[in-house]
């Protein structure tokens, strides 16, 4: 949400601004009225807040396919435009087919920075995105999700096949072992991941899993409270 062509912001309810946000309107403002230097420490403190106390990327996982109804690549679409609104990097894949191609070109349409990684195996076969910001290609699968998993804040899983769910799970399982404090959503478009949800609470019930471990996933059917909530937790978990 730019500045209004009158120099001033545009009203709107504190809840429908994220920190990030909030950080980006206090530089803004410092800028748009010349501050001095005697009062850079303001800015150093609205940057270091930005810096420390928001979300810098998500990292998402989803298909290399569209799936077989138009809503999953609707929603994989604003969340995409979403993010890029936001100033939310992405770190996905690397591919430009299905799922994982229209949620990068999504977040470039709106100005976001997209961070792809693939392996070499793979450049041919999910077709890589060569016009994403940056481009890694790593050695295998597991260099590649341990590099996604470095350069994000969050995880979120859109709609998508076996891949999609062994890399949630593995992030999910790093979480339940305390190798990282970041925190796991999934976009629960059309109740694609209801089921999941109840298998998971049957294991709470079978005694296999943890009821703390099984609210390392968060579940939302929308894009903006997806991020909102998982927002509130990356900042409880600093």
């Amino acid at each position: 949400m730019p500045l209004l062509r009158d120099g001033t912001l545009p009203c709107v309810a504190a809840e429908q601004v994220t920190c990030r946000q909030a950080a980006r309107y206090t530089c803004l403002l410092l800028a748009s009225v010349q501050w001095t230097v005697c009062h850079c420490d303001l800015r150093t403190a609205a940057e270091g807040f930005l810096d420390e106390g928001c979300m810098e990327r998500i990292c998402v996982y989803c298909g290399s396919k569209r799936g077989n109804e138009p809503v999953y690549a609707e929603a994989t679409r604003e969340l995409g435009l979403l993010l890029g609104e936001q100033g939310l990097g992405l770190v996905y894949g690397g591919a430009s087919v299905g799922l994982m191609g229209v949620l990068a070109d999504a977040v470039l349409e709106a100005g976001g920075e997209v961070i792809g990684v693939i392996p070499r195996f793979l450049q041919d076969k999910e077709v890589a995105h060569h016009g994403v910001t940056q481009l890694h290609v790593v050695d295998g699968m597991h260099a590649r999700k341990a590099l996604m998993a470095d350069l994000a804040d969050a995880f979120i899983a859109l709609p998508g096949g076996l891949g999609t769910l062994e890399e949630l799970f593995e992030m999910l399982t790093w979480g339940q072992l305390d190798m990282h404090t970041k925190p796991c959503g999934a976009l629960n478009v059309d109740d694609y991941y209801t089921p999941l949800a109840r298998f998971l609470d049957r294991m709470v019930d079978a005694g296999f899993v943890r009821a703390e471990h099984r609210r390392l996933l968060t579940l939302d059917d929308s894009p903006e409270m997806l991020l909102r909530r998982l927002e509130d937790l990356y900042r409880r978990s600093l």
